[in-house]
This record gives C-alpha cells, sequence and structure tokens, in this order.
C-alpha cells in the first residue's frame, strides 16, 4: 500500500481496518474502524480533507477526492463505493450505496439509507433525498426504498465487505 504525508498531514486509520497492497492513501485522511480499501483504489487528502466513518468499503479502482479550499469529502457509517466510482467533494451520510462507476461531484449531499445507481451521476449541488435511488445521467430520484432493501443491499454489501477483509487480513 502507498500511505503518505502530505504537507504535513498524514493518514490515520481506525481499528481493525484492511488496505490492500496497491491502494493509494495521501495526505488529510481520517478513516474510522472496520474500513476496508481494495485493489487500486485512491483515496487522496492532498488538498482538502476527507473523513470517512466506521465500516465504509472501498471497492476496487474507486476514487476519493476533494476541492482545493473547497470541497471537503465526507463519508458517514456503513458506506459502500462500488468499484471504479468516483466520490469528490461531497458528503455521504450513513447507510448508503454508491453502486459501481458512478460518480457523485462537489457540494452533493447523499442522505442517509440511499443507493446511486451503478453508472449514475450525481452532478455538482445534487442533494439525494434519503430513502431513495437515484439513477441515470444525470441522476434523478427513481424511486423510495423499501427497509427490505436497506437491509437487503445496504447493509448485506457493507458486512460482506468487514468478511471478505478478513480473509485478507488472516493471510497475512
Amino acid at each position: 500500500m502507498i500511505v503518505k504525508e502530505v504537507n504535513g498531514k498524514t493518514p490515520e486509520f481506525g481499528e481493525d481496518c484492511f488496505i490492500a497492497e496497491n491502494a493509494t492513501i495521501v495526505g488529510e485522511v481520517t478513516m474510522g474502524n472496520q474500513c476496508s480499501v481494495w485493489f487500486n483504489a485512491v483515496i487522496r487528502g492532498d488538498v482538502h480533507y476527507i473523513k470517512m466513518g466506521d465500516k465504509v468499503n472501498v471497492q476496487d479502482g474507486a476514487v476519493i477526492h476533494a476541492t482545493y479550499q473547497k470541497s471537503p469529502t465526507t463519508i458517514g457509517n456503513n458506506v459502500s463505493i462500488g468499484h471504479n466510482a468516483i466520490v469528490h467533494g461531497c458528503t455521504i451520510q450513513d447507510n448508503v450505496l454508491i453502486g459501481m462507476g458512478s460518480i457523485v461531484m462537489d457540494d452533493c449531499v447523499v442522505e442517509s439509507n440511499s443507493i446511486i445507481a451503478a453508472g449514475a451521476v450525481v452532478t455538482q449541488n445534487t442533494r439525494v433525498e434519503a430513502g431513495s435511488i437515484y439513477a441515470g445521467v444525470p441522476a434523478k430520484k427513481v424511486k423510495d426504498i423499501s427497509q427490505e432493501l436497506i437491509s437487503d443491499q445496504i447493509d448485506r454489501i457493507a458486512n460482506n465487505y468487514v468478511k471478505y477483509s478478513g480473509w485478507f487480513k488472516e493471510s497475512e
């Protein structure tokens, strides 16, 4: 893994985290407990801070960044960021699934218990309503989420990534 200090700021990790050997984490990044950062993921806290809660998984090839002196990135608890997603200068609240290949732009707020569909582009300043699914380019609300979908998708994926990371920690 590449973990680098930038401008006197060094990434900080919670307990029981897994960082893949080719993940890159630089600068002012704070990570909670039971997080995982997977292969080829990049978390760049060089231009503004990035704060992540507990049980966040950043899947393969995902990029988390911010905008210089303007838009930090804050990610809540129990969040899954899908393969090749881009999360940039925004706020992701608790219990959110960011789908594969989706993009969440500056100054967006993705409220709790929401799903951003695979391939969606959430344009700048969008507020994603709690308990909804947003899809498309540009992303729009397509439906409300049932409690069943929250536990079947959002919770299941976050819990599975804690389990998967355990497989890699055992082999170290």
